[in-house]
């Protein structure tokens, strides 16, 4: 569902050379360990990226992917919020700045001032080094923080907050704090977890905390009432395509150019969005002279609704349609 970007061209080269002179063999271990630990239900108390090679090796690996989640859930709340330009921005645990390339990229006529906090003092660093390479003027002049991200965390006011894929790193209430002082401090707020049943759990809890602070849920819901799903049956994550470098075909084998990073997410706003009437949240499934899409509806209810070829307009919109999409479209084609 996502085409190829600018931005993200940019990433790749400032990440292309990222390896030299660090054996392939360490920095799939590295690699590997950091996945153990980004997808592991145990909060650490220390911070994950160690070193230059940790740091190095989570860049190749993971940033790509968190570029395009986040991307993905900015977008959404862009269309939610479409006259709304943040002129400050706060990534929390941002480590090497995927976030912020993704905040740069969205409101590039006009981008907001980033902060990045994080405790790990060598993914700032690598971070600050990639974004004064990269020739974007929002990153060159990003503020590099370190704190540590605890129920401890103090933030001036700031118009919108990201957290990605951090929840997972923190205790239970290190979590309710961090969420509830993104909530204090900002006009809008995106958080986004694996595309997993644990990361919608967190996502979840957070989406609740936000709505209790007093936001609204601006994506991908069309409702801020209680999540329809019921707990335990299934879970609300989406998908974002990625190109595959060679060190992700190195440690997963294989040989696709791309691969699908799932991930859950929720933007809220302190200000009322216009969020969508609907959204896919599955795979459309495609028959013959008909479209079946399953809907999470404003009324804060799950749906199917079957688009057959006799709708015409609306059936080609259908078959054109992506999962994770608002429905309906706002001007199907005649």
């Amino acid at each position: 569902m996502n085409a190829t970007s600018p931005t993200a061209e940019v990433l790749r080269g400032a990440l292309a050379g990222l390896l030299d002179g660090l054996p392939p063999s360490q920095a799939a271990r590295a690699v590997e360990r950091l996945i153990a630990n980004y997808r592991g239900v145990t909060p650490t108390d220390a911070p994950i990226l160690r070193d230059r090679s940790d740091v190095a090796a989570y860049a190749a690996y993971r940033m790509p992917a968190t570029f395009e989640a986040v991307r993905s859930a900015l977008a959404a709340l862009r269309e939610s919020a479409p006259d709304w330009v943040p002129a400050t921005h706060t990534d929390i645990g941002g480590g090497t700045g995927a976030a912020s390339w993704a905040v740069a990229e969205a409101w590039q006529d006009k981008s907001p001032l980033t902060t990045v906090l994080d405790w790990a003092e060598p993914a700032l660093a690598l971070g600050k080094e990639l974004a004064v390479a990269s020739g974007v003027p929002a990153l060159h002049d990003a503020h590099w923080q370190r704190m540590r991200i605890s129920a401890a965390i103090s933030m001036e006011s700031t118009d919108l907050v990201t957290m990605s894929y951090v929840l997972n790193e923190l205790t239970a209430s290190d979590r309710t704090a961090v969420v509830a002082e993104a909530a204090r401090t900002a006009q809008a707020v995106v958080i986004v977890e694996p595309g997993t049943p644990d990361g919608y759990d967190r996502i979840i809890s957070a989406r609740k905390e936000l709505v209790a602070a007093g936001l609204t849920v601006a994506a991908p819901c069309p409702h801020s009432a209680d999540c329809p799903i019921v707990p335990g049956s299934d879970w609300c994550h989406f998908a974002a395509r990625v190109s595959r470098s060679s060190l992700h075909r190195q440690v997963k084998g294989g040989s696709l150019p791309y691969e699908d990073e799932k991930f859950s997410y929720v933007a809220a706003t302190r200000f009322p969005p216009l969020p969508a009437k609907a959204r896919i949240v599955r795979k459309p499934q495609i028959r013959k002279g008909l479209v079946m899409l399953d809907l999470c509806e404003e009324e804060g209810r799950l749906a199917r609704e079957n688009v057959a070829k006799r709708h015409g307009p609306l059936y080609r919109a259908a078959r054109d349609a992506a999962w994770g999409e608002p429905w309906p479209p706002a001007a199907p084609d005649a």
